[in-house]
């Protein structure tokens, strides 16, 4: 897969993702987030399940891909987890903040196992990516982000970020010669067993029951565009692109779903984001252009 389109598939994970902020909005809050996440993943991996076991070439790949999907989600899985317990401590402005400095882990995770280097232009595309993003996440006030203080859920928000850059890092360390299908089924099987787990030893319940028949279009929608789509183009993106170059697509997160939310209400963003909007655009285009384009496994 060449670079092009390894960008593209990354611009679309990029807009699935933040299309899946006012869809789950929508869905019901009497089920727990986790559990949730966790029907997400059911509803993937058994809708990708007919093409993996439907091909003889991709079943045969099955017994050497398990492990590694295994190891890949420990930490996608990891990272909803420790968002989700985050997000009953914090804010999700704070969160917001602190994922923004995800890009800029991955790129100090990859100098150590990858041996790569931060170039000088590179650390300041990531100080305006974190600019960027933190302007739009305060909508330009400068007095809340000075007001900004941490407490117990930011610590454990902190702790997801690590678990997604570490998301990155192992994809690229255990990918080898097995389909792209393969391997986003054998994450979504992983990360279901994972989350089950999680459930089990956080007590808390499934209450699938307690989903509305007008919500299950909208489940529908995150488990396969959000979940599953997203997986796989994130995946197929990797094969071609360094850890730190994916992650950087982070600091378009909030562009998209300001644009999403502004399509939803027909709305026009305020003006005074603007800015935020370019130096993020920007540091994107920059970590693209001068990151490192090869890793090599240590």
């Amino acid at each position: 897969m060449n670079s092009t389109k390894a960008h593209l598939c990354m611009i679309a994970a990029t807009m699935l993702i933040a299309s899946s902020f006012p869809v789950s909005a929508l869905v019901t809050h009497d089920i727990h987030p986790i559990s949730l996440t966790l029907m997400r993943f059911v509803i993937a991996a058994i809708c990708l399940s007919p093409f993996v076991f439907g091909k003889m070439s991709y079943r045969r790949m099955l017994p050497k891909a398990f492990p590694k999907g295994v190891a890949i989600s420990i930490f996608y899985a990891g990272y909803f987890i420790l968002m989700f317990m985050a997000l009953a401590h914090t804010s999700v402005v704070n969160t917001g903040t602190i994922h923004t400095l995800t890009p800029l882990i991955t790129a100090i995770f990859s100098m150590v196992v990858f041996k790569t280097r931060i170039k000088k232009v590179e650390f300041l595309a990531y100080l305006f990516g974190v600019m960027g993003t933190i302007w739009v996440v305060f909508k330009g006030s400068w007095s809340e982000l000075i007001g900004l203080q941490l407490n117990h859920g930011d610590m454990l928000f902190i702790g997801a970020a690590l678990s997604m850059s570490t998301y990155m890092i192992i994809m690229k360390l255990v990918y080898g010669s097995e389909s792209v299908v393969v391997m986003t089924f054998c994450t979504l099987l992983g990360g279901s067993l994972i989350l089950s787990a999680a459930l089990l030893i956080l007590g808390i319940p499934l209450n699938w029951e307690l989903l509305p028949t007008n919500e299950i279009k909208d489940m529908v929608y995150l488990a396969i565009c959000a979940t599953l789509l997203t997986s796989y183009l994130i995946q197929k993106a990797h094969t071609a692109l360094t850890p730190a170059k994916v992650t950087a697509y982070i600091y378009l997160n909030p562009v998209f779903v300001l644009l999403i939310f502004s399509l939803f209400h027909w709305e026009l963003p305020n003006l005074i984001i603007l800015p935020g909007i370019l130096f993020s655009i920007c540091a994107t285009f920059v970590l693209q252009k001068y990151g490192s384009s090869m890793v090599k496994k240590s």
